[in-house]
């Protein structure tokens, strides 16, 4: 099977994560998305909620898509929890599938900041999401991009890595949602209706999350 491993704190999961994955799962005919809710990041900020509350949310946002999965394999681990090592993980679980790694611009044009960046540019392709603000110039800045491969029509550009692998860059739909615009709105005590699922939004409510 072709697999898409979209990796996030998902704090909260919103409509913009779930439409994002919905469009690189048929733009790149994957036949799972992976949800995989950070266990303890690298880089953990004060405002992330317990990995046990972010894997419930995200489990309830795709509860109805059968194309979806959620892993808590960042939930079982102790320590820190850096994408290679999660990756190697993945590879053994899912032996024989081909996988990818969806992330944002953002993102990738972040990996020189990770954990072991060369040896994780040669582990995985990648599947870069577009983003409001950036470019496809940005990402031929990266130390890590060998040459541009082709143009699709539906996909976009796919780029050679350094390594051997390659990069998708999908064009997809923009929705002005964050999860830090969530996590204010909530704070303050607005309504956070409609940005994203219903039983996502009763969640944050039961468990009152946000609020300090």
């Amino acid at each position: 099977m072709r697999l898409g491993i979209f990796g996030g704190t998902f704090n909260p999961i919103h409509y913009g994560h779930l439409r994002a994955a919905e469009e690189v799962r048929y733009k790149i005919n994957l036949d799972r998305v992976i949800f995989i809710p950070s266990g303890n990041p690298p880089l953990k900020s004060s405002e992330l909620s317990d990995a046990a509350h972010r894997y419930a949310m995200t489990k309830l946002a795709t509860d109805l898509n059968v194309n979806f999965v959620v892993s808590d394999i960042e939930l079982r681990q102790t320590g820190k929890a850096y994408t290679v090592n999660t990756l190697e993980r993945l590879f053994e679980i899912y032996a024989g599938d081909e996988l990818f790694f969806v992330l944002g611009i953002d993102a990738f044009l972040d990996i020189p900041n990770w954990r072991q960046p060369d040896r994780l540019i040669g582990m995985i392709d990648f599947i870069i999401l577009t983003r409001p603000g950036f470019d496809l110039k940005d990402i031929i800045k990266s130390p890590f991009i060998s040459g541009r491969i082709k143009t699709d029509r539906i996909v976009g550009e796919t780029i050679t890595l350094k390594g051997g692998r390659k990069a998708i860059i999908v064009d997809i739909r923009p929705l002005d949602i964050s999860s830090t615009e969530i996590r204010e709105l909530a704070r303050e005590d607005k309504s956070i209706k409609y940005i994203l699922p219903e039983a996502v939004e009763k969640y944050i409510y039961t468990h009152n999350l946000y609020k300090s």
